[in-house]
């Protein structure tokens, strides 16, 4: 009997395997962001996670997929707007964009700690749920100009099994993308998106959430720095 009671409750209970990704996404609010590139950025995150084919993907037949979102900017400034959630339904999801659209710009913006930012990032897969892949999302303008470099944080710091992958806003820094290229994306199967200029932001981030949530393909071209991860 008592064989049967504990087979009945590991049926009942979901496997790793149910949880394909853990999505983290980081989204930089430094002093590049201002008021208006601010609003841009919450309603283009927004909207890409209120999109149809975005929710689809979300809950489509692979597994379910868990959330959370941080702002960063300087040195040991993180906000995180949503903690981890698994996102097993559509009002799961309509809370997380809550979240995103009614957490103010920071007062004081600061700025660009990329290397805290991803520091931050891998504290936070600690406290993910088990998932078959884990991914930290980092969206920003800049270089890193405070705090540890990005290199040193790799440098002392356990990424195995993550992948990074940037969403470059090109507007600020003309070498943004190769710098997101060569510095910033690690691990299997890293890429970065582009948005040119910051009004380019909503469709970026809807095209790397589809990516990200669509997992490796098959024929890819390969990341520009394959020697990392």
């Amino acid at each position: 009997m008592l064989r049967l009671v504990l087979v009945g409750l590991c049926l009942g209970q979901p496997a790793a395997a149910d949880c394909r990704l853990a999505l983290a996404l980081a989204v930089d609010v430094s002093r590049s962001i201002d008021a208006a590139d601010y609003v841009i950025q919450t309603d283009g995150l927004a909207g890409a996670l209120s999109d149809p084919e975005v929710r689809a993907a979300i809950f489509g037949p692979e597994g379910q997929v868990a959330l959370a979102i941080y702002y960063w900017s300087g040195r040991g400034y993180q906000d995180l707007v949503q903690p981890w959630v698994i996102l097993d339904s559509p009002e799961a999801l309509d809370a997380a964009i809550w979240e995103v659209r009614r957490t103010p710009r920071p007062a004081a913006p600061m700025a660009t700690a990329l290397g805290d930012a991803l520091s931050y990032g891998l504290d936070l897969m600690s406290d993910a749920p088990d998932c078959e892949r884990r991914v930290i999302d980092v969206a920003g303008d800049g270089r890193n100009n405070d705090g540890i470099t990005v290199a040193r944080t790799y440098e002392r710091e356990d990424f195995t099994g993550i992948t990074v992958n940037g969403l470059a806003v090109g507007e600020h820094e003309a070498d943004i993308v190769e710098y997101y290229h060569d510095e910033l994306i690690r691990g299997p199967d890293a890429f970065v998106e582009v948005a040119p200029r910051q009004t380019d932001y909503p469709d970026a981030i809807r095209r790397k959430l589809l990516r990200e949530l669509e997992g490796p393909m098959i024929g890819a071209l390969p990341r520009r720095n394959p020697a990392r991860g």
